[in-house]
């Protein structure tokens, strides 16, 4: 695999974040995992807090992790209980929030199961932050689903139109399509700066990564990896129409801990290698796999166009972008030889 971005900057940042405490919510999940690695291979004192770390399979991957032993506490905590992160903050340094309901389809009374939990949880962990005192920097895991869901980004007028941190999603348009998952992301993280717009004692980033996929340390595929297998393993007989990006699990990592390092990262960052419309992905993919049974047909009938999403800004920071062709490929790699995929 190939670690991009800021190896030339490595000497100094060790150094830096040794005997620093940093907290991480929702270390089981996906990206959280291997930013908790990272954070740990840099120097870092890491508490991890996650629902329920008495479930072994759970933990595992995490008390693995080269440093654990030694600089990793994992501490129970419900994201929707007040002040739960109260003790668990004091004395950390930063902050990364990457915990978050996820549920897919239509669930009953999403307001409650899904949207209130998404936006209580945020609130719920800034609040903590600021009573910490210690806390000088929480950098939000949000998504790109709360930029560019919306017709304009969707059905782009201009196909050279650039999607960029400056958008911001259409709550109608995820509740038309019952996407409540990407809803849940922009009510949050709309949360979140609403709640730094008092003055606090800390300062506020957000990542807004598109398509996170790469290495599954873990047992089983998070939504974003399992989306793409489901292209590939005959599940889906169309693909949606929607411009799709991809990101790599290790930059995406590394950029949290880029934000967090440099002083003068502020606001949001998308991140993302190329955009393409799903039509073109259809294609990539089969490049790969010439004889998985890919939908060739799209869910909507009309001519594919998409918009390019701006992601550069993080460039500014020392990362440099795994090419999606790459991160494809390793990805489908990863699911052949974990038997998930047959073709």
């Amino acid at each position: 695999m190939h670690m991009h971005g800021a190896e030339h900057q490595e000497d100094t940042k060790l150094s830096m974040a040794v005997g620093k405490i940093v907290a991480v919510t929702g270390a089981n999940g996906y990206i959280a995992f291997w930013l908790v690695k990272l954070l740990l291979e840099r120097g870092y004192t890491v508490r991890g807090t996650i629902r329920d770390p008495d479930v072994s399979e759970k933990v595992k991957y995490l008390l693995e992790l080269p440093g654990a032993k030694e600089r990793l506490t994992l501490h129970k905590a419900h994201l929707l209980e007040d002040g739960v992160f109260d003790e668990i903050f004091a004395g950390c340094e930063g902050v990364f929030h990457t915990a978050s309901p996820t549920m897919q389809g239509d669930v009953p009374d999403m307001e409650n199961t899904m949207l209130l939990p998404a936006v209580k949880g945020t609130l719920n962990v800034l609040n903590s932050a600021a009573k910490a005192g210690t806390v000088r920097r929480v950098v939000f895991t949000s998504s790109h689903a709360a930029v560019s869901i919306s017709d304009a980004a969707q059905y782009p007028q201009d196909p050279n139109v650039v999607i960029d941190e400056t958008w911001w999603s259409d709550p109608e348009w995820s509740k038309k399509k019952k996407m409540w998952y990407m809803l849940s992301k922009l009510r949050a993280e709309e949360a979140a700066w609403d709640f730094m717009k008092k003055d606090q004692n800390f300062d506020l980033v957000v990542i807004n990564p598109a398509v996170v996929i790469g290495p599954v340390p873990q047992g089983t595929l998070n939504s974003s990896c399992g989306m793409i297998l489901e292209f590939l393993d005959g599940s889906k007989e169309e693909y949606p129409y929607f411009t799709f990006a991809f990101v790599h699990l290790n930059d995406c990592a590394l950029a949290h801990i880029l934000v967090f390092e440099n002083p003068s990262a502020n606001g949001r960052y998308c991140l993302a290698d190329k955009s393409m419309h799903s039509s073109q992905l259809m294609n990539l993919l089969r490049s790969f796999c010439p004889d998985a049974p890919i939908p060739d047909k799209c869910a909507e009938n009309r001519k594919p166009v998409s918009g390019k999403f701006g992601a550069d800004r993080i460039k500014e920071l020392g990362l440099a972008y795994t090419p999606t062709d790459e991160v494809l490929k390793e990805f489908i790699t990863v699911l052949r030889t974990r038997k998930w995929l047959k073709y």
